[in-house]
């Protein structure tokens, strides 16, 4: 004996459209997150009596020291001599070759994160040692430098496209609502043909 098969009913349509369309409509789950700066010696806008000796910039994933660049420089933006950054788990950690004068410097990283994405980002800090007196250049210097701004890590074009927003795009929605629309259209349509033949 055949088998007969069920012709699908309008509710059954509509609800398998709306299933659909909310399959198309679920986020995609979010990208491994970037490495970000935890916490730093000379620590964002510190204003120090004492000149640090080094800067130490600990970070929220293991760093790579083939791929780990600290930089510092003067408010005239001329660099600091330092060593090499000395990396330590998730710490990387740059000596400071000669005393600073009093004045603001500016502390610039570049590493690689666990997912081989590259992180950048800088912050000031200010030596103000009571016993010792900045140079002319960098007293002019700082006077003209602009004010300092947050401290946020840049993940430049790349991870700001991957960390931005979690929920459908605009061609998703576009799309959706068609496919909804169609499958209710039709279903109209073939509940009216059910009504007419009956």
């Amino acid at each position: 004996m055949p088998t007969r098969f069920r012709r699908p009913t309008a509710t059954g349509l509509v609800t398998a459209a709306l299933a659909a369309a909310a399959l198309l409509l679920v986020p995609a789950a979010p990208a491994a997150a970037h490495n970000t700066l935890q916490s730093a010696s000379p620590a964002k806008e510190a204003r120090l009596a004492t000149a640090p000796t080094q800067v130490r910039l600990t970070f929220m994933q293991k760093l790579d020291p083939a791929f780990t660049t600290i930089a510092l420089t003067d408010a005239a933006r001329a660099k600091v001599a330092t060593g090499e950054p000395v990396v330590t788990g998730t710490t990387g950690t740059v000596t400071i070759d000669r005393p600073l004068a009093n004045g603001t410097y500016t502390v610039a990283y570049r590493v690689v994160s666990a997912d081989g994405h590259p992180v950048q980002g800088s912050y000031r800090f200010t030596v103000a040692d009571p016993s010792a007196s900045a140079s002319p250049q960098v007293t002019a210097a700082s006077s003209a430098a602009p004010a300092a701004g947050p401290a946020t890590p840049s993940a430049g074009p790349a991870a700001s496209a991957s960390g931005s927003g979690g929920g459908p795009g605009t061609a998703t929605l576009v799309v959706a609502a068609g496919v909804l629309a169609a499958v209710i259209g039709g279903a109209a349509v073939l509940w009216r043909r059910r009504r007419a033949g009956a």
